[in-house]
């Protein structure tokens, strides 16, 4: 019998998208087959704190979890991947018994300290395969002001936007307000330049609006983009790959309230999902080019899902933005839309782990040193 993998799944984290990520993590770990891989929860709690997590804590954990909960860490050390833990407060850092050695981490992690390049970062000092976007793209990707600025740069169809950030803001608010006035139109979309889920966000459709919605937006980040509005379908593709990424077949979203905010996303439970979307088969490549564009613009790797824009009254597309950890909830789109394009949940899991692995050992094989060698008289 094959050895089998040990993949550590973290989830959790230091962000307001805290609960999407549990119940991502549970899909994910109910869809990891036994017989390939060993399933180590790895949970971060709201503190920050790393724990091994107890069975009792969540459902999903039963028969992969101890009885207790121990705080666990990880060395910033490439020559050593093995998790340690604490048995009693205060208590030394020993190796853990049972885990031992990760052979790849699978981050579910949404929102800021997560999906935003600070873990990726860690994982990378630890030399552990990671599933997903390098630092980079999970930095650019997470930044909404940022990313936008990759996808004009790079051609891709965008909406109008203006970024504002706190200390501006604090210091002309008159001014801020101006500028926005004069640059776009209502109605507007004010977001957390670095969250996602929709938390923060406002639809603005008067003046009056528009100033309380930024002020919601920096209770979650310190900066604050405003989005252009358009009458438009909301149409979301998902990507996998490395270096040649693929798409999914489209999906179109249908909000059970004015826009897709949480309360849609979560709680409602009565947004529609139409996968596939309706859509004739130019629109449907169209949107398939412009996720994979939008994906390569970022250099993202293993996973992201591409929303997009489509405008009801010129047929246009616009890429709205690209998440490198979408979510894998029961109701998201980024499993289900790759189950509609002919891969199941589970070996979607096995080939995202797949691509870390591989990704990892294309890094092994880059030069760590340097040398000028013999130069020509």
């Amino acid at each position: 019998m094959a050895k089998r993998l040990k993949v550590g799944v973290l989830f959790g984290g230091r962000s307001a998208e805290h609960e999407v990520s549990l119940r991502s993590a549970a899909a994910i770990v109910a869809a990891l087959d036994r017989g390939k891989y060993e399933v180590i929860p790895l949970k971060i709690g709201r503190d920050g704190g790393w724990r091994l997590p107890a069975a009792r804590e969540h459902p999903f954990l039963e028969g992969v979890a101890g009885e207790e909960a121990k705080p666990i860490g990880l060395l910033a050390d490439p020559t050593s991947s093995e998790l340690l833990v604490q048995e009693k407060p205060q208590a030394s850092w020993q190796p853990q018994a049972g885990p031992g050695q990760l052979d790849v981490v699978f981050p579910v992690l949404h929102g800021t300290y997560g999906e935003d390049g600070t873990v990726q970062g860690f994982l990378e000092l630890t030399g552990i395969a990671y599933v997903g976007a390098g630092v980079g793209a999970s930095a650019v990707a997470m930044d909404k002001a940022l990313m936008k600025s990759v996808f004009r740069d790079c051609g891709l169809p965008i909406l109008a936007y203006e970024v504002v950030s706190s200390h501006v803001w604090d210091r002309a608010a008159k001014q801020v307000l101006a500028v926005i006035e004069k640059a776009l139109s209502y109605p507007l979309f004010v977001k957390p330049a670095n969250l996602g889920s929709s938390v923060g966000v406002s639809k603005v459709k008067t003046f009056a609006e528009l100033t309380p919605a930024l002020r919601e937006a920096f209770r979650y980040d310190r900066k604050a983009i405003v989005e252009q509005g358009i009458d438009a379908r909301e149409i979301e593709v998902s990507v996998l790959g490395n270096d040649e990424p693929r798409a999914s077949l489209p999906g179109e979203i249908v909000p059970s309230r004015e826009f897709y905010d949480y309360r849609a996303k979560y709680i409602d439970g009565d947004s529609e999902l139409l996968i596939p979307a309706p859509l004739d088969e130019e629109t449907t490549s169209r949107a398939q080019q412009l996720a994979i564009d939008a994906f390569t613009a970022v250099d993202a790797a293993g996973m992201a899902r591409a929303d997009l824009f489509l405008s009801r009254s010129t047929g246009e597309l616009f890429v709205n933005e690209v998440n490198t950890i979408p979510g894998f909830t029961l109701i998201s789109m980024y499993p289900k839309l790759w189950e509609a394009s002919g891969l199941s949940f589970s070996e979607l899991v096995d080939r995202l782990i797949a691509l870390a692995l591989e990704r990892a050992s294309q890094k092994t094989k880059l030069e760590t040193k340097y040398s000028a060698g013999e130069t020509e008289e």
